[in-house]
């Protein structure tokens, strides 16, 4: 077993601020195999190192082969979750669930109200994307793929409360573009339809914005986002009021509020 092994151990117990008596007992080992483990002195049997793993959430390559001291916070919480290692850079590979029509085109799949609240622990899941709506629109490109989603709230006027909003689906998240409107499935709040202030390279998270200046801007992690979809059009049964002074006003004073969130987190 690897030097950089036993070092891991240690980082991560010292990480959770537990004993190796706490450590030990948890592990049905001995505290001074699990001494021998971290000094590297001797090797776990392939049944502790999967205790090992499961003990600290970290998959078993990460354990031997990686220096998790050098591997940010974000992501070692990421992977503690069971999302895996989060993808900072924005280019990780993501695989979608997705459908396809007689002809092999691509669906756009429509996530009913019934359904909302289960897509996030669903959106990977092939069957769960099967069960959906799926329809098809001949003026979107048949290149590129679409979900269309139920909107609450009224936090993104001109989208009211109760409208559809289609978004396409953004594989690289390095290509959102700043302040534009996207889909983004969350893991703690689900489905949030906002404009979107890109600073991943900066500290790994995505400001997110209302149209609404009610509605103070806040951050999100990367490695509490799921899916990303870029705005393309909506349908809603409600007309917005028209009001040209009052539309510039709130661009305004949105464009503001953006701007201090902006400064608030370079200073925080």
């Amino acid at each position: 077993m690897s030097i950089q092994f036993g070092e891991n151990l240690r980082f991560m117990r010292k990480r959770k601020k537990r004993s190796q008596e706490e450590v030990s007992e948890a592990l049905q080992v001995t505290r001074s195999s699990l001494s021998g483990y971290e000094l590297g002195n001797s090797e776990p049997p392939y049944d502790v190192l999967l205790r090992l793993s499961d003990y600290f959430h970290i998959p078993v390559d990460f354990l031997l082969r990686q220096d998790l001291a050098k591997i940010s916070e974000l992501d070692l919480d990421a992977m503690e979750r069971g999302l895996g290692q989060s993808d900072l850079s924005g280019k990780k590979l993501r695989v979608l669930a997705t459908t396809v029509n007689s002809d092999n085109e691509e669906n756009i799949e429509l996530v009913p109200l019934s359904a909302k609240a289960g897509y996030t622990s669903g959106f990977a899941d092939p069957d769960f994307i099967s069960i959906l709506p799926a329809f098809q629109m001949p003026f979107l490109s048949r290149e590129k793929k679409y979900r269309t989603f139920p909107i609450s709230g009224d936090s993104m006027p001109p989208v009211a409360d109760g409208s559809w909003v289609t978004g396409e689906y953004v594989q690289n998240w390095n290509m959102i573009r700043e302040g534009m409107p996207y889909i983004v499935i969350t893991l703690n709040e689900g489905i949030v339809f906002k404009n979107v202030i890109n600073n991943i390279k900066e500290n790994g998270t995505l400001l997110l914005c209302s149209t609404n200046p009610l509605y103070e801007p806040y951050s999100i992690a990367v490695s509490e986002v799921l899916e990303v979809w870029k705005f393309v059009h909506f349908i809603s049964s409600e007309m917005q009021e028209v009001n040209s002074m009052k539309d510039e006003l709130t661009i305004a004073v949105v464009k503001l509020q953006q701007e201090v969130a902006q400064l608030r987190m370079k200073f925080e």
